[in-house]
């Protein structure tokens, strides 16, 4: 095996597409999720982030990565107003539709509308749902936090509704993705489906003694 080393100075050089995908690669996969919101006139908003993280879940709490502030960033606005968000899986049917969210589109264009993917909503908030996603996941914000080091922002939502195919979840509380084709990503435009996994017994103190 033939290895190479990076430095930080040679990243720092190097050419602003070819680090972008090269840092963005890095961490592996990370799983599309469509976030919905709406602004105070009743425009919705449908944007693509590859950040999704656990923060908690007692209480239960997501959050994503909000890039800076330097230019419009819709979904952020429509969260400061509106106070709430959806977040929506990406199936393998939803794939070119979903990415195409990723586009500069104007102030007041609905990326619902743009391209041809149906929103739902529900009693208990405003914020729209992706009707194809088989998890659909309402949120409040709760906080966010300022990434002092490239001015990005950590955005927190409490959980108020999950939407979720039957099928999809088990007794014990464990969601099966390998059904409806829910996707996984490297980067900023490459997908992939999710193969059924295998579920290793959780390690406790007496299972580690034995290690």
């Amino acid at each position: 095996m033939s290895q190479i080393t990076i430095t930080a100075e040679k990243i720092h050089q190097m050419e602003v597409n070819y680090r972008r995908n090269l840092i963005n690669d890095l961490p592996s996969f990370k799983s599309p999720h469509l976030i919905g919101t709406v602004n105070t006139k009743g425009i919705t908003n449908l944007s693509i982030f590859n950040s999704i993280v656990h923060i908690g879940a007692n209480p239960p709490l997501l959050g994503f990565i909000l890039r800076p502030l330097t230019v419009e960033r819709h979904t952020y606005e429509n969260i400061k107003t509106c106070g709430y968000f959806t977040i929506n899986s990406v199936t393998e049917q939803l794939m070119e539709r979903a990415h195409a969210c990723s586009g500069k589109y104007p102030k007041g264009v609905s990326e619902f509308i743009m391209t041809g993917i149906k929103p739902a909503y529900s009693k208990i908030q405003p914020a729209p749902y992706v009707e194809e996603s088989p998890i659909q996941i309402a949120l409040k914000i709760e906080e966010e936090q300022a990434i002092k080091s490239n001015d990005t922002r950590l955005i927190v939502g409490r959980i108020v509704e999950i939407r979720i195919e039957k099928e999809m979840l088990s007794p014990k509380g464990y969601i099966d993705v390998s059904k409806h084709k829910i996707l996984t990503g490297r980067g900023l435009d490459q997908y992939f489906t999710v193969a059924k996994g295998k579920r290793l017994a959780r390690i406790t103190k007496d299972s580690c003694l034995l290690i």
